[in-house]
């Protein structure tokens, strides 16, 4: 599930959090990297399971409106096409999604204003209009209906926003990730595949020789950087002139000392991978400038510890 460049923003997390707390031990570090991997999951989890809440908000309110005094044709014979939509029922039926979410103990029932916020929402859309006034009713036509639910309405949601962060600690910049890997599980479940929970890291869904442990990667890759920090640090610090250490970015430092032990520790991934992926994390967790200065820091500091002899790249093309 989890990809290395995924991995690579939560080793970095893991270290920029050990350096604000100080004192952190390898342990502990290790321990939060390996929760942080977990929650991502189970955000996937917990956000796959608003299908069945969300529908049974659409049942509640056509019932409700037949209950009415004196209700009106199209409330005694309403669309029903999304109460009864098949990807709820699917997951209903499920008893290894069933089991999983209820021993997570994850609920959405509470946050019963919340649903029907988005089911307001989401019943407001055209594209809901025409699902609903389609001829036509399939799992395919409803698995597409509730991935562009979760592609529509759940990032940059501010209430949701609220709900995860009251949850994990872990799920506040997680959820675009999990949203994916949600949409996928629906467009599988949409061809006749049933659901099963995927694999934390992304080298167990795959098969065949040469494949490498991403999960042994990230946890070398948090060893070495932080194991070697100070070393880093203090590299760094002599490389820059007319800057003293106060005035180099904390995250930015975080980055490059990652991009320095990435470049030592793992002599099959080639350097320009190394810095374009540090690179392109600055663009979430830099400042303006950092882009240019991680990138420039790496590539100085790479090079002269290629010509130290300390970064050693085998096979062709990897310099």
């Amino acid at each position: 599930m989890l990809n290395r460049r995924i991995l690579r923003i939560k080793v970095f997390k893991t270290l920029y959090g050990c350096e604000l707390k100080e004192n952190s031990s390898l342990a502990e570090a290790e321990a939060q990297f390996d929760a942080s991997c977990e929650a991502t999951r189970d955000l996937y989890l917990f956000m796959l399971g608003i299908v069945s809440p969300l529908t049974k908000i659409a049942a509640e309110k056509i019932e409700a409106a037949r209950k009415k005094f004196n209700p009106t044709e199209e409330e005694r014979n309403p669309n029903t096409r999304f109460a009864d939509n098949a990807l709820a029922k699917l997951l209903d039926e499920d008893p290894d999604f069933q089991k999983i979410f209820k021993k997570r103990k994850f609920f959405w029932e509470q946050y019963d204003l919340f649903l029907k916020k988005v089911f307001n929402s989401v019943s407001s859309k055209e594209y809901y209009s025409k699902y609903m006034q389609s001829e036509t009713s399939s799992l395919k036509e409803d698995c597409r209906l509730f991935i562009r639910i979760f592609e529509e309405e759940f990032v940059d949601n501010p209430d949701l926003d609220g709900i995860l962060e009251g949850m994990s600690i872990y799920w506040g910049e997680d959820l675009p990730y999990s949203l994916t890997y949600v949409c996928r599980t629906i467009e599988a479940m949409s061809k006749g595949a049933r659901w099963s929970l995927p694999p934390l890291y992304l080298s167990e869904m795959k098969s065949g020789e040469g494949i490498e442990d991403d999960r042994a990667f990230a946890r070398n890759l948090l060893r070495a950087a932080y194991l070697n920090y100070r070393k880093y640090y203090d590299m760094v610090s002599e490389s820059v002139t007319n800057w003293d250490n106060d005035r180099i970015v904390a995250t930015d430092m975080s980055i490059i000392i990652l991009g320095l032990a990435e470049a030592v520790t793992f002599p099959t991934i080639p350097v320009k991978v190394t810095i374009n992926e540090y690179v392109e994390i600055t663009k979430y967790f830099g400042t303006p400038k950092s882009k240019i200065f991680v990138n420039g820091i790496l590539d100085k500091l790479i090079q002269k510890m290629t010509d130290e002899g300390k970064v050693v790249k085998t096979g062709k093309g990897l310099l």
